[in-house]
């Protein structure tokens, strides 16, 4: 049974789930080249079905999200779609009365419409039915039913304990659900007013970044504060949680205002410091009561909260939890997913089972990389049987290279196949890719993939639970970290993709420069420009070695090289 997952909104997104798994998703951005793109779906779904070769009308089962108010009058009024994601991204110039038209939002996102749920049908279908959709059962699912069934359905536990955070959605900003029996049950729902999310978002906005993409490098800079002892941080005032609610003191739009008061006098990097604390200690709060409550330590979690992996670590580490697993794609750029596993474990039972990777996108064969490399002139390129041993000289020597294989990633980290690879110990490699390829703040730190193998030999926490898709944070040891500067944040955490069989191309470039310079660890960042999404086709790669000057490339077998 085929189901289609899609979501029209922020970083919209399509799927097709066979069977309980998903077998292709991709995000409207990586095709249109607009960073979370917010629109109807086209180009998703027509790539997922054209990868599994199938037509419109092979689809009887599909599957979405959004009846908040909010959504369904952007379906209405398309323009509403697109000024939000011009303000938002700040690709306008600042509009009169901005704080107003900010609180105007806040206040209408407040608003879940149930109601409307055969109106949200009929606007999806009169899209659908313009790309030769015919004789289809559409199934619109609850916004966190659809982060829960993400988590859920993809970690393999036969029982667990699955908890959604976010800014809002349908209403509400979070929830506590129970998976035991093969029942998915909703045990709390948190309210869009109680939102951690929300607040987090807010102090991002405040701080002169773009919301629902910037929230990361607020949890970055909290690292530069000195610490602060928790009763003299009013930011932790600012919710209470007991038992399975966050309670907030103030209302969305009271405690932006809030918000700018204590900012007015605190330094950024601490008021950076006080959001991540608030946001630390009320999510742990919430993991351990319902652990303590339900009895169930294996959990996992989703909802765009879930993407600081600062406060994941924490949880990890202190909540009482036995096994965890975190979404991979955890924000709303997931939702498709969500959606789609919901309406099949509804159908059909579906049982979860454990990802291994997340290489779901399209891929493209050496007829189609010959095709976009002889149009592009700046380039020389031959194919070579010894990619991985001629990457890793390069790398181990001190270089970047561009590293573009398989099928493209889901969700927002690059894990081997659309990535910048670098040595794990050069500063200078980490400067040159933040302030001249990358083009990101100074205070942001890069990542590294390392063989599951080096795990213990590098993390001072490590669990024995291999994390492949960067949603954790660990912590360094400290006599490793000389050999460890690129990849360390400025307290020597780190985020680790953990790589094992799963991409054997990826694991054999590791493993030749373990050889060559003791360590199985090297820096990996999404192979893009700051501000636009990883790419997706061999011209898209093409295209930003030749803007940044990149000097060498894998794509698939062929080494290619700048002309100078």
């Amino acid at each position: 049974m085929y189901v289609l997952g899609i979501w029209d909104g922020h970083d919209a997104g399509a799927c097709i789930v066979e069977d309980g798994k998903i077998k292709v998703a991709i995000n409207e951005e990586r095709l249109t080249r607009k960073k979370l793109d917010i629109k109807f779906p086209d180009k998703s779904i027509n790539t997922c079905l054209n990868y599994l070769d199938l037509k419109p009308t092979d689809i009887t089962i599909i599957a979405s999200c959004g009846t908040q108010l909010t959504r369904i009058l952007a379906r209405s009024f398309s323009s509403l779609d697109k000024e939000f994601y011009n303000f938002r991204r700040r690709l306008i110039p600042k509009p009169k009365f901005e704080r107003t038209r900010r609180f105007i939002k806040y206040y209408f996102a407040r608003f879940n419409t149930p109601s409307l749920k055969k109106f949200t049908e009929f606007q999806l279908k009169k899209r659908l039915n313009k790309l030769g959709f015919k004789d289809y059962k559409i199934y619109v699912v609850d916004h966190h039913f659809a982060h829960a069934a993400s988590a859920i359905f993809t970690s393999g536990f036969d029982k667990c304990l699955c908890i959604t955070l976010d800014g809002v959605g349908d209403g509400l900003s979070g929830s506590v659900n129970t998976f035991e029996d093969g029942k998915l049950e909703r045990i709390s729902s948190l309210s869009e007013k109680d939102s951690l999310g929300m607040m987090f978002e807010e102090v991002t906005t405040i701080l002169g970044f773009r919301e629902l993409e910037d929230e990361g490098k607020i949890m970055a800079m909290a690292d530069y504060s000195y610490p602060i002892p928790d009763e003299k941080n009013p930011l932790i005032n600012f919710f209470e949680t007991n038992s399975l609610q966050i309670k907030a003191k103030h209302s969305t739009i009271q405690r932006f205002k809030e918000l700018e008061k204590v900012k007015w006098n605190t330094p950024i990097e601490r008021f950076a410091y006080m959001a991540q604390r608030a946001l630390e200690k009320n999510m742990l709060q919430l993991f351990q009561n319902a652990i303590d409550e339900t009895g169930i330590k294996n959990v996992c979690w989703s909802g765009g909260v879930a993407s600081n992996i600062k406060a994941n670590r924490i949880i990890r580490l202190e909540s009482g939890l036995k096994k965890w697993f975190v979404f991979p794609q955890m924000g709303d750029g997931g939702l498709a997913v969500g959606a789609a596993l919901y309406i099949d474990y509804l159908l059909d039972g579906t049982k979860p089972y454990k990802i291994n990777d997340v290489y779901m996108g399209p891929e493209f064969d050496d007829e189609s990389i010959i095709g976009e490399l002889k149009k592009c002139h700046e380039v020389k390129w031959e194919k070579r049987s010894d990619i991985p041993e001629l990457m890793a000289e390069l790398i181990s020597k001190g270089n970047y290279v561009f590293w573009y294989q398989g099928r493209l990633e889901y969700g927002p980290r690059a894990l081997g196949n659309r990535s910048i690879v670098a040595p794990a110990h050069s500063e200078e490699v980490k400067e040159l890719l933040n302030l001249y390829v990358k083009k990101r703040e100074w205070f942001q730190p890069f990542c590294p993939s390392m063989l599951e193998k080096e795990c213990k030999k590098i993390l001072e926490d490590y669990d024995s639970l291999p994390d492949r898709f960067m949603t954790m944070g660990y912590m360094s040891k400290k006599e490793l970290r000389e050999n460890l500067k690129s990849v360390i944040h400025v307290d020597g955490s780190m985020r680790p993709q953990m790589v094992g069989d799963e991409n054997i191309p990826y694991y054999k470039l590791i493993e030749e420069v373990m050889k060559m310079t003791g360590y199985g660890i090297i820096l990996n960042t999404s192979f893009n420009i700051h501000g636009e999404p990883i790419v997706c086709t061999p011209k898209d790669a093409l295209e930003t070695m030749v803007k940044t000057k990149t000097r060498w490339m894998a794509m698939g077998n062929f080494f290619i090289e700048l002309k100078t």
